[in-house]
């Protein structure tokens, strides 16, 4: 009956009736406010019992383990072991570790990023990573948006160290900066562009010596060292190129920056043109296609160099019978210098490291045609001097097309070419 009354709405009309009750009872005895007392009072005391006898229970039952209240803890004291010991682990790591909110203010960061970035902890968490990194590469690439990863750049605060950051998506909004110190990278390609330099150096003097004693030889005066002697001067003179390419390539590996001069089009096209029929002794049928009248911005020598590895590729590497076409045209957002060829075509597989040094489709066609295997990282340096990007389009049978896509940025016209003489239109 006890249970029944607590749980429903009757307790409290059952207490009411009693007082009416009560009070009836004490108004028959003289006194109505005597009796209501008496009845207020027992009504009391049944109540405190009732709950008294209803909380131990539950106090009994909140003492006795329960097998999910267990389950649920063991878990929670795994997954905060767990968070520990990755956050151990990236305090640990060698690499540069912030964590960033969606404002790019920094959350945490590892023992690297002291070293590495300058940030001081506590004192630097909440600020923004901008502020913290001013004056650096890396804050402008991060003012930028920093799409792309940064590489090579010095590091905040220690001008001997280089490194390479990159910024992630992690999490609900926020951004995790990676950054890498490439510090001894540096410093060995340093010493094998050195290296390059002084051994490309050192062997043009006794390379020009041999090639001349060569020329004096003359095979009419032996005639059964004739094949010898011819032999000897092609590779001599193939050799004399290897170096002069790696001086080249050495060169415009040290350069940040080109001369920006005024490259006129039409007759570095026609100089082109004469230097593949030269090259091709009437074996090609070359053409040449001047579709827009931009001239380019960039360095006369450096561009002719790039241009002329593709044309000379293009002949080498085309049969008998074959056609060259050389083009330059206005494309959406820039121009397009490319030379396209009907030679025997690039399997898919290699186009991605045509640009390595001395990297080969076929070693024994490339020798036979007299390539060094520098041309296309020469190129491919060149157009980065000059803020574009080498295109390659190939296909096995059907021979290739390699273009130079150049930004506007790059592209002179009359009323452009006055701004960059310093005139007004």
């Amino acid at each position: 009956m006890t249970e029944r009354f607590t749980t429903t709405w009757r307790l409290p009309a059952a207490c009411a009736a009693l007082l009416v009750l009560g009070g009836a009872v004490g108004a028959l005895a003289g006194s109505a406010s005597s009796g209501i007392a008496v009845v207020a009072v027992a009504q009391t005391v049944v109540l405190l019992s009732l709950f008294r006898h209803k909380a131990r229970p539950m106090l009994q039952s909140s003492a006795t383990p329960h097998p999910e209240h267990d389950r649920l803890m063991t878990r929670t004291r795994r997954i905060a072991s767990r968070l520990r010991d990755l956050r151990s682990a990236a305090g640990t790591l060698p690499d540069a570790v912030v964590l960033l909110d969606h404002g790019l203010h920094v959350r945490w960061f590892n023992h690297a990023a002291e070293d590495l970035l300058g940030l001081k902890a506590p004192r630097d968490r909440g600020r923004s990573i901008a502020e913290l990194l001013r004056n650096s590469e890396l804050a402008e690439w991060l003012g930028d948006g920093a799409r792309e990863p940064l590489n090579d750049v010095t590091a905040p605060g220690h001008p001997n160290r280089h490194v390479t950051a990159t910024l992630l998506p992690f999490g609900s909004r926020q951004r995790l900066l990676l950054a890498r110190d490439t510090s001894h990278l540096t410093r060995l390609e340093q010493i094998r562009r050195d290296f390059v330099a002084n051994v490309s150096h050192e062997l043009r003097t006794p390379l020009t010596v041999i090639h001349g004693y060569l020329e004096l030889l003359d095979p009419e005066d032996v005639p059964e060292l004739a094949p010898v002697l011819d032999e000897m001067r092609a590779q001599s003179k193939r050799m004399g190129q290897i170096v002069e390419d790696l001086l080249t390539l050495s060169r415009l590996e040290t350069q940040d920056h080109v001369a920006e001069e005024h490259v006129q089009m039409p007759p570095l096209l026609a100089s082109l043109r004469k230097e593949a029929e030269a090259l091709s002794q009437g074996r090609h049928t070359v053409s040449l296609d001047i579709a827009t009248s931009y001239d380019l911005l960039g360095s006369p020598k450096d561009l002719h160099s790039a241009f002329s590895n593709l044309v000379s590729n293009a002949v080498r590497y085309t049969p008998t019978g074959g056609r060259i076409a050389i083009r330059w045209a206005e494309v959406e957002g820039g121009a397009r210098f490319s030379v396209h060829d009907s030679g025997f075509g690039i399997p898919a597989a290699h186009i991605a490291r045509l640009t390595e040094r001395f990297y080969r489709v076929s070693s024994s066609r490339s020798r036979d045609s007299g390539g060094t295997g520098l041309g296309l990282s020469i190129v491919k340096h060149v157009l980065n001097l000059h803020q574009a990007r080498l295109s390659i389009e190939s296909e096995p049978g059907k021979g290739s097309t390699f273009a130079c896509v150049f930004g506007s940025e790059r592209l002179l016209d009359g009323t452009r070419l006055q701004e960059v003489a310093g005139l007004h239109p």
